[in-house]
């Protein structure tokens, strides 16, 4: 018997083992003009076998490049793209750093924080007390996300306080403009007797 796990591994499973024993046939054509012929037929199978794809951009060039990449690159044809290089397909992505900010309130998120900079830096006037106003109502609608009992007005003055540095405030007539009420939840199912 001729299991999957004695053969050779495939490069690009998506196609299956027989594109691939076509493309191993194609590296062992001698004439440059049949195999150009045998790589278009085998680039035409490839394209029917993923007809959703054929929408996305440059769909064809990427058809081209997976045959080279299956060929190991080692394909000598005339192709219509360039053909791609092994250390630009195989290049590990570079890696992303972890914010290292640490988030003080956490049912609050690292936006409010953002926000809250922002907001610091801007000169007195409407648009500051308008922004300090939106931010302790947003603030306030996070945190009856996660906790909808207990939520006092003076929990969120004294956060944002505390998140600004003491350089936030509110308006002494200042009214929050959001109740729990507010806060959608999941709605309840009507109860409904069975039916005998």
């Amino acid at each position: 018997m001729d299991y999957n796990t004695q053969r050779k591994h495939l490069v690009l499973p998506e196609y299956g083992r027989h594109i691939q024993q076509m493309v191993n046939q194609l590296l062992e054509i001698e004439d440059l003009e049949q195999r150009n012929k045998t790589a278009k037929a085998i680039i035409a199978i490839m394209g029917n076998m993923n007809p959703h794809l054929r929408d996305i951009n440059d769909f064809k060039h990427k058809l081209w490049d997976h045959l080279h990449i299956m060929a190991s690159f080692n394909l000598e044809i005339e192709s219509p793209y360039p053909k791609p290089e092994a250390s630009v397909i195989y290049e590990k992505p570079k890696q992303v750093p972890y914010p290292s900010h640490p988030i003080k309130h956490k049912h609050y998120g690292r936006s409010i924080s953002l926000i809250i900079e922002k907001a610091i830096e801007l000169e007195e006037g409407e648009l500051k007390e308008a922004l300090t106003s939106l931010i302790a109502n947003h603030m306030k609608k996070s945190y009856l996300i996660w906790n909808k009992d207990s939520v006092s007005d003076e929990d969120i003055i004294r956060d944002m306080a505390e998140l600004s540095g003491g350089k936030l405030s509110l308006a002494s007539d200042f009214k929050f403009n959001l109740v729990k009420e507010n806060i959608p939840s999941k709605p309840r199912k009507k109860f409904q007797p069975r039916k005998k």
